[in-house]
């Protein structure tokens, strides 16, 4: 880009200074931000959106919190260690889920000199509840009644398991 030289007007070029090819340049410049930042701001310009984070566990999550539930608290590399089912993660794919979790309420660290010691938040009874209150809101519409009935009608039930339910809906009805 020439900063001072000739510049055309009509048929004939006309020379021009370096302050007005700065000052020409300025504007553009100007000009180009405030159309961008325009843009932008009505929406139009292709922006990346990160994905929204699920309120639900994903197969690693449950993963590291059954190894955190059982332990009660732990670094990266003792979770690491007590992971034995397969495929085997690496250091830094149990410490991005570790950030992740973290993220989303289930834990908290301390630190402990160097490392950070992971404790859960959230108990297994309470995250299974809100998975199944998950599960329920999405695919029965928020019926028990139809979760029930799935599970009866896909997998039938034993006896025992018949007498267990019958107990424990004559306990709820005195309740």
């Amino acid at each position: 880009m020439f900063l001072a030289g000739f510049r055309r007007a009509g048929r004939r070029h006309v020379p021009f200074s370096f302050r007005e090819a700065t000052l020409g340049f300025s504007l553009a410049t100007k000009q180009l931000v405030t159309f961008r930042c325009v843009k932008r701001l009505r929406g139009k310009e292709e922006q990346p959106v990160p994905p929204r984070q699920s309120g639900t566990l994903t197969e690693a999550e449950l993963r590291i919190m059954n190894v955190l539930w059982g332990k009660g608290s732990g670094t990266v590399q003792q979770v690491l260690d007590s992971i034995t089912q397969k495929p085997a993660l690496a250091y830094n794919s149990v410490l991005t889920t570790i950030r992740v979790l973290e993220r989303k309420g289930y834990l908290k660290h301390l630190k402990d000199g160097r490392a950070h010691v992971y404790t859960p938040l959230v108990g297994q009874k309470e995250a299974t509840r809100s998975e199944i209150r998950h599960l329920v809101s999405r695919f029965f519409k928020n019926s028990h009644e139809q979760l029930v009935l799935n599970l009866l009608e896909d997998q039938g039930i034993e006896p025992e398991e018949l007498a267990r339910l019958r107990q424990m809906l004559d306990r709820s009805d005195a309740k």
